[in-house]
């Protein structure tokens, strides 16, 4: 096949503790080096956190696999210095177009207003992201990235976790305060602790293609049901960097997946879809069935799962790695702030409850898509094509079409850590809301709002403020009109600024509380509340 990218080669080194002899001790140890192992990394050394990552693997991940990375994650990366690179080479997209036969029945736009840095989606190739991240780790002097190092058991103490890793120099043991397990769907780690998963796994497969071409199509995300090249199937077209094309195509319940992956049967397909006369190469191909599920409890002891070795989903919506990032965005706070010393170790509890509650929401849109899309009956292909049918032509069955409810963040609406609202407040900026971006202009030039939150809790204030804290954690102020000015009114606009309103941001840039005027009491209130203090969890 031809390929667009040479793969890494990563030197495995022995670890200290080979060298040595000697079995060391390590705040956390993360297991795998994909996109969510990876940014644990990124942010726990961001918060002066060493941390250890271990992949029995010395490359990135062969093939595209993840391609859709959503404007959630992209702030997230930007916060860690990522994601003008990944925006840079992505292809940025914001609007999808849905087909029933050869006819468009819907339209949408994931980002229809201005006024963010990030854009709604980007497609990129997975290896990219995984490189880059990486070369990031290779310049940070609180990460240890360990190739060919696979964990082949572990074992709980009160406080701590002992790994037994096996390398080409041998069998040593570690211990970690914290493991975090990043290690996919097919999870050793959580294999070892005895977690299993409950949902629903699904017969469907679909093929996967990658396909080299100059196209003129527009960057968008297109979906077919029913398409006349794939006859009582559906298909996806979207394009990613260096010309490459995904293609899904739906196949089925009794497909052979080593057959359908092999070239012979792929280009049929896609000639189907683009015409004999288009030039193409193919790059790769795979076959994948899907699931909805996740495990009962996101901690086990000492030992934290985030993404897909915590919940799995359909791909339809892009909520993978997409909120398999969200899991860190939420988790690597917490673990740092206990680590420190300035929360109790009750705060890692609160990490499960707000992102099993995001998993279930999540899963709930996945499994929906997947049923519109393949309807397991003839009376649910009925009403589906009934639906899409309407959309063409009646504006109110349009928000019935669901070819992949595209990933947002799920708001921690009910979050023991939030403190409620008191009066009465406009706008989405609810407590357990992601913060909304916003253009600023600091000391004269140009800059985004969120940028200047997530290093810590903030006050983000329309008025006089000053510095609180809470149990040794502190909350600095961010003045608006001081620290920096709202361009274009629209700081105002979406937090409900009105004069002398005063929000206090999470680490991971999420509101945990606001006020209409700067109350030091009651903000020291909240950020405790925030940090898990006694009575909050």
């Amino acid at each position: 096949m031809f390929q667009t990218y040479s793969y890494p080669e990563y030197a495995y080194v022995p670890s200290a503790e080979q060298v040595e002899g000697r079995t060391m001790r390590h705040p956390v140890v993360i297991i795998g080096a994909g996109p969510v192992g990876l940014t644990a990394a990124l942010d726990l050394a961001a918060r002066g956190v060493p941390c250890v990552v271990i992949d029995d693997n010395n490359t990135v991940s062969v093939g595209s696999r993840a391609v859709c990375y959503a404007k959630r994650p992209l702030e997230i990366w930007d916060r860690l210095g990522l994601a003008d690179r990944f925006i840079d080479k992505g292809i940025s997209w914001k609007v999808g177009k849905v087909f029933f036969g050869d006819r468009q029945v819907y339209q949408f736009d994931l980002l229809p207003e201005g006024g963010h840095k990030c854009p709604a989606f980007i497609n990129l190739q997975q290896y990219y992201l995984e490189e880059w991240m990486v070369e990031a780790i290779a310049a940070h002097p609180r990460i240890d990235l360990r190739w060919k190092h696979k964990l082949i058991s572990l074992r709980q103490e009160g406080d701590h976790a002992i790994l037994t890793v096996e390398t080409p120099d041998g069998i040593f043991a570690m211990e970690a305060d914290w493991v975090i397990a990043c290690d996919g769907a097919n999870s050793d780690t959580r294999r070892m602790v005895g977690a299993e998963f409950t949902g629903q796994f699904f017969q469907d497969r679909f093929l996967i293609a990658d396909i080299v071409m100059k196209a003129d199509f527009p960057t968008e995300r297109w979906f077919w049901f029913d398409p006349p090249f794939h006859r009582n199937q559906s298909a996806l077209l979207h394009k990613q960097a260096d010309d490459v094309w995904r293609l899904d195509f739906q196949l089925g319940w009794d497909t052979d997946p080593t057959e359908e992956k092999r070239p012979e049967k792929v280009i049929p397909r896609v000639k189907a879809m683009l015409g004999d006369d288009v030039e193409f190469e193919l790059e790769w191909a795979s076959v994948y069935q899907f699931a909805c599920r996740r495990i009962g409890q996101f901690r086990h002891g000492r030992v934290l799962f985030a993404g897909d070795s915590a919940h799995q989903v359909s791909p339809f919506g892009a909520r993978g790695a997409n909120t398999g990032v969200q899991d860190i965005d939420n988790l690597a706070w917490k673990l740092a702030l206990v680590l420190k010393g300035q929360a109790p170790e009750s705060l890692i509890d609160s990490y499960h409850d707000e992102r099993a509650f995001a998993a279930d929401d999540n899963l709930l849109n996945s499994t929906r898509s997947t049923d519109f899309i393949t309807p397991k009956s003839a009376a649910s292909r009925r009403f589906r094509d009934a639906v899409l049918d309407l959309a063409g032509v009646a504006d109110f069955a349009k928000p019935l079409v669901n070819s992949g409810r595209l990933s947002a963040p799920t708001p921690y609406a009910n979050s023991a850590l939030n403190t409620a609202d008191a009066g009465e407040w406009a706008g989405r900026m609810s407590p357990g809301t992601v913060c909304a971006d916003a253009p600023v202009t600091v000391r004269g030039k140009p800059d985004w709002l969120i940028r200047h939150l997530g290093q810590g809790f903030t006050l983000l204030s329309f008025g006089d403020a000053e510095t609180v804290t809470a149990n040794g954690v502190t909350a600095l102020p961010l003045m608006v009109g001081r620290d920096l000015d709202d361009a274009e009114g629209l700081v105002a606009a979406r937090y409900d600024g009105k004069p002398g309103t005063c929000y206090l941001i999470r680490p991971d840039q999420h509101v945990a509380a606001r006020w209409r005027s700067f109350d030091p009491a009651a903000i020291a209130g909240a950020l405790a509340r925030a940090c898990g203090a006694e009575g909050a969890l």
